[in-house]
């Protein structure tokens, strides 16, 4: 099952006759001041790529086509003034339907989260370590995802649904731990460390550090003096 937003492109091949589809298009002027307009951004999946489809069970896809045949079956009835809200809330159905289908693929896919977090730890500790942080910066959710070969939002959602984290969280506890490493087995000052891990703004690393541990980087320093 794919998702698509305003202005992407979807296709096939020729050669794919031995199936049918269901497509829904809807009109972005359809939930124009209706509630459901700003829920929609909510959903992640609408900017996951074509790889992070969502794949059904049998018993899925029978729960998703019958969604599709109430929608189908409204669409083809009276047109009367409890329509729009009906068909709302049968879409508002079939997309809190695929949000529970996508946490279940989420941990099918990844039975094991610890594989996950390893593999991102690699990625930033081979930013840190080849000097990344001082030519670009702090490691962003976008570099995370590019070399997981995920796209962010998927990353994101994923993330949370495995850990309770955001990815950026999980950088900023990576960052920190670098930062607790420098201080505990270097002579460095948070200043230093910070323009290492890709901070113009000290201060901001001193913030970070300080929300995960309940101590000051000095403070911290001192304990290991």
């Amino acid at each position: 099952m794919l998702f698509t937003a305003p202005g992407e492109l979807i296709g096939g091949t020729a050669d794919e006759q031995d199936h049918w589809d269901c497509i829904l298009l809807i009109e972005p002027d359809f939930f124009l001041n209706h509630p459901e307009a700003e829920k929609t951004r909510g959903y992640g999946f609408f900017s996951y790529t074509a790889t992070e489809a969502l794949h059904l069970s049998q018993k899925e896809k029978t729960v998703v086509l019958s969604v599709f045949q109430m929608i189908e079956q409204e669409l083809n009835s009276r047109i009367d003034e409890f329509s729009r809200d009906i068909m709302v809330t049968q879409i508002e159905l079939l997309l809190n339907y695929c949000v529970r289908f996508y946490k279940r693929q989420f941990i099918i896919r990844d039975n094991n989260s610890s594989d996950l977090l390893q593999r991102m730890d690699h990625v930033l500790d081979e930013y840190f370590n080849n000097d990344h942080a001082l030519k670009a910066g702090a490691p962003t959710v976008q570099h995370l995802s590019d070399h997981l070969n995920f796209s962010p939002g998927y990353l994101r959602d994923m993330l949370s649904c495995l850990t309770g984290k955001s990815a950026q969280q999980h950088i900023h506890n990576r960052i920190i731990d670098r930062a607790m490493e420098k201080l505990s087995t270097t002579n460095l000052s948070i200043i230093a460390i910070a323009y290492e891990l890709g901070f113009e703004n000290p201060p901001s690393v001193s913030t970070l550090f300080k929300m995960k541990t309940q101590l000051s980087p000095p403070g911290f320093g001192h304990t290991f003096n």
